[in-house]
């Protein structure tokens, strides 16, 4: 087998994010939501397990369906994504996910088919040969997992919580508090195989008390930008994520607004890392400006600037001008 190395670069992307909430908490919405701003217009596509409740919102967005029903096995589910990316989706949404864990044929029933089939109803085998029981269930579970993992759309997964309890001593005294788990948050837990969560790019806990907007669960350093976490994942989410997926920069736009005027200092001086700081602060409030600016003191980018005063000054008289 013949191997080839290229550079690494981050284009056609296909990113997976979990969307996880109880009742109310707006996860199916802010699924469309970030799906519909991903696609720009072009239909996507949901596969749907929760009898059809996701045409509840065929009037807000444009989406193609589709009715996954029981027995809900991991297989079904990877076969009905594979084929929504072969029919060229750049999106596809799963609501819900947590069927194939708990649903009617998921993976709990599916382990007390194979106890009942491996020891029937001698409760002393069925004790013995319980973790042989999931080894099935596992198996068909991880093959899911991987299909979800190499298909090209994006995949956004909606996941039912529910909210946990535990004992424990404090102090000598037993406390009931909700259950802490890797997988969830303020003992909302997250009806999936534990470790589904930190198999997507992205995973979200989403709550009834402020619906939409996203509490991580995973989300690395360079995600970020795309799920500001003060407010609801909406269509503008989906097209950051769509242009960081091709290369692009997860930075939002910023609105045009005139600069604040600075404080002049007398005396030019070579640029330094903190005064480059201070010009790319100001492109960033002053965005429309960048362009004219380089154009106008016919430099390529900052990097050629030297004169960082009489730049920032220049911004600054610039975009108050096109306010005005």
């Amino acid at each position: 087998m013949t191997f080839t190395f290229r550079p690494a670069l981050r284009e056609n992307v296909g990113l997976w994010v979990n969307m996880i909430g109880g009742t109310g908490s707006g996860k199916t919405f802010s699924a469309m939501r970030l799906a519909s701003g991903v696609c720009e217009g072009k239909p996507f596509a949901v596969i749907d397990t929760e009898n059809r409740r996701a045409l509840h919102y065929a009037d807000q967005f444009k989406f193609d369906h589709a009715e996954l029903k029981a027995p809900f096995r991991p297989d079904t589910y990877a076969e009905a994504v594979v084929v929504a990316d072969e029919a060229g989706y750049p999106v596809i949404v799963v609501d819900s996910g947590s069927h194939v864990w708990a649903g009617d044929g998921g993976m709990l029933d599916w382990q007390e088919e194979e106890l009942d089939r491996m020891a029937g109803t001698d409760y002393a085998k069925r004790e013995r040969v319980k973790m042989s029981a999931w080894i099935k269930p596992k198996m068909s579970h991880k093959h899911m997992v991987s299909k979800l993992l190499q298909v090209k759309a994006h995949i956004i997964l909606c996941l039912r919580a529910e909210q946990k309890i535990e004992m424990v001593k404090v102090d000598g005294k037993l406390v009931i508090q909700p259950k802490q788990s890797l997988t969830g948050l303020d003992g909302w837990i997250p009806i999936c195989d534990k470790n589904l969560p930190f198999e997507a790019t992205c995973s979200f806990l989403l709550l009834a008390s402020n619906p939409g907007v996203p509490n991580p669960i995973k989300l690395q350093e360079q995600h970020r930008t795309l799920f500001p976490l003060d407010k609801p994942i909406t269509e503008d989410s989906g097209k950051r994520l769509a242009g960081w997926a091709t290369g692009g920069t997860a930075e939002p736009k910023a609105a045009t607004k005139p600069a604040p005027a600075p404080h002049i200092l007398s005396n030019s001086r070579a640029i330094q890392p903190t005064d480059r700081e201070r010009i790319e602060a100001a492109l960033f409030d002053a965005s429309m400006t960048t362009a004219a600016f380089l154009k106008a003191t016919s430099k390529k980018s900052l990097d050629d600037v030297r004169d960082v005063d009489a730049a920032i000054e220049w911004i600054a008289n610039h975009a108050v001008k096109e306010a005005i």
